[in-house]
């Protein structure tokens, strides 16, 4: 399945790739099967799947690339593991600097091996992202070893932004942070026209959420934009 990011100024980003079994289940009920003999193989066929897919559906038309997460644990050495993706971005004529490789930080993790991914993965001319910020392991301690290129709040921070003061403290000064970095920051989770209406008076430029489009599977999402007229589709 897809799902979007939404650009409030035009400015596409990306699709996000997730994972989906045959009869089209959850991630959940196919994570559950991954272990650590099959971890790599389901990693590769996960990537060259979502690549394949963007070319089909053409998602660098509009200036919009691939966003795909990866598991560090998964990577035993950068250059040898990306072989099978940049035959895949090649095979489809997929360019590199339209995929965007990030990872969640639930999962605890070894902060050298995680850098050394992420360093070697810009310097091949991928983009990088941390995703679910804010709800795990890595947060301020990466951030100062590493800059990526965008960063997703954690659908828990955002979850009643427009009525928790706490909240709305945190994500604005979060986002002054990230900005500050030079990091482009994303908001998870959008649910409510009143969470939508509260990041937009923070200056949030993109957004992911039920409450503006919903996963597509195997096609990109239809955008049901909070205001009259659209303004682009992301993901």
């Amino acid at each position: 399945s897809l799902e979007s990011v939404i650009s409030r100024f035009g400015n596409p980003l990306c699709p996000h790739r997730l994972v989906r079994g045959p009869q089209a289940q959850g991630a959940a009920a196919v994570l559950a099967q991954v272990s650590a003999d099959n971890r790599y193989a389901f990693d590769q066929l996960c990537r060259t799947t979502a690549i394949e897919l963007a070319s089909k559906l053409d998602v660098t038309a509009a200036g919009a690339g691939l966003s795909i997460n990866f598991l560090p644990n998964a990577v035993y050495e950068p250059k040898a593991c990306i072989r099978v993706t940049l035959a895949a971005a090649m095979r489809t004529g997929f360019p590199l600097n339209h995929i965007i490789f990030e990872f969640t930080e639930d999962e605890a993790i070894d902060t050298n091996h995680i850098l050394n991914i992420l360093r070697s993965y810009r310097a091949m001319g991928f983009r990088t992202a941390i995703d679910d910020f804010g709800a795990g392991y890595a947060g301020l301690g990466l951030l100062t070893k590493f800059q990526p290129d965008i960063v997703k709040l954690d659908m828990a921070l955002i979850r009643d932004v427009d009525t928790d003061c706490v909240k709305r403290t945190i994500v604005r000064n979060t986002l002054c942070m990230l900005r500050d970095l030079g990091i482009e920051p994303v908001c998870e989770g959008i649910e409510t026209r009143g969470e939508y209406d509260a990041l937009s008076d923070l200056g949030v430029g993109l957004m992911q959420g039920y409450l503006l489009a919903k996963p597509g599977f195997e096609t990109l999402p239809v955008v049901s934009w909070p205001q009259a007229e659209p303004m682009a589709l992301s993901a």
